[in-house]
């Protein structure tokens, strides 16, 4: 499981260092062939935690406000101009949406049988 959070935290810190984008999470676990409990337990890992509270915080970034919270936020996500901080809450949610659709993905149920001829 450590292979998937560092993957999740090297993705997170080259989309704020460098603006790019690579990781198709996804795909990812598909490639590694990652079981739906492997994807469970990432769900509710700190990591995922942290990259659903990033997320919150881009989006309150980008709403703005003159309050104490988004003058913090300012503080924090300042040097990113507003379209960049679009992107990169865009993919950071784009990683969650994937792990979520790889749990379902990956849902007990009955396989079709194929035909052999």
């Amino acid at each position: 499981m450590e292979d998937i959070n560092g993957v999740i935290e090297q993705a997170i810190d080259y989309a704020f260092e460098s603006n790019k984008f690579v990781l198709n999470f996804y795909e990812y676990l598909k490639t590694i062939g990652a079981t739906k409990a492997q994807v469970q337990v990432f769900i509710q890992s700190q990591t995922a935690a942290n990259l659903s509270t990033i997320v919150e915080d881009l989006d309150e970034y980008l709403i703005g406000g003159p309050d104490d919270l988004h003058k913090q936020l300012r503080e924090a996500y300042g040097h990113i101009p507003k379209p960049a901080a679009r992107k990169i809450r865009n993919y950071l949610y784009g990683i969650l949406e994937d792990a979520w659709k790889y749990e379902q993905d990956k849902k007990r149920g009955r396989r079709k049988k194929t035909q052999n001829k």
